[in-house]
Formats: C-alpha cells, structure tokens, sequence
C-alpha cells in the first residue's frame, strides 16, 4: 500500500534505503527476512508523501527510527501530520528515537513485538 506515493517518494525513498543510520542498520538486523514475529517488513517505504523507516504491510504496521533533527519545532509538526495522514488509513506507527535504538535495543522489540502480537489478533 504505497497510498499514493509520487515517483519522486520512489526515488527519494530508495536514497533512504541506500544511505541508512546506524540505529536503521541495527534494527534491521532484527526486521529483515521475517525474524520478528515472522512477520515482513520493507524498509524505507513509500506511502504518500513519506517514505516510513520500516513496513509491514499485512499489519499496517509503520516504524519510524527518529534523529535529533525529529526534535525541532518544524520538523514535530512535519511528523504529527505524517502521523495522521498515516493513521488515517488505519495505519499503526510506532516511534522510536535513534538512541532508543542503540541503546535500549531490547526495549524496542518488545515493544514491537508486543504491537505485532496485538495487531495479528486484530486482523486474523
């Protein structure tokens, strides 16, 4: 479900995918080929006007690994409408900050997996 997303999302989301962060890296190791929850998700995928950090796709599942930069004042408002944009087609967005990620690694993937568990018994 790309919900719209325009060729120039496509390209800048491949950019992404291309050029990720350590914390993106690191979880990664932990999303890719279905390891969590044996469940798939896609990194740096397009939606709208967005490319999301992390996708699964069969349980509307959107996870955003955020930099310093995610605490200024415009860039708040730029993710509060990207969050309810993406809620608004009944996506669910986890957020986690790049220090969460390398730092409280463990904490993260349950939180995920907790999410996972409750998002397979909303649509099975």
């Amino acid at each position: 479900m790309h919900l719209n997303a325009t060729p120039i999302i496509f390209k800048r989301a491949k950019e992404l995918r291309d050029k990720p962060t350590e914390a993106e890296e690191i979880l990664w190791i932990y999303l890719s080929n279905k390891k969590l929850e044996g469940v798939k998700f896609r990194r740096q995928h397009p939606a709208n006007k967005f490319a999301v950090d992390f996708y699964a796709n069969t349980l509307k599942l959107g996870i955003e690994v955020d930099g310093e930069y995610h605490e200024k004042r415009e860039q708040k408002f730029y993710d509060e409408d990207r969050q309810e944009i993406l809620e608004s087609h009944n996506w669910v967005i986890l957020r986690f900050t790049n220090e969460q990620v390398l730092h409280e690694t463990e904490s993260v993937l349950k939180e995920i997996r907790r999410t996972i568990i409750l998002l397979k018994q909303l649509y099975e």
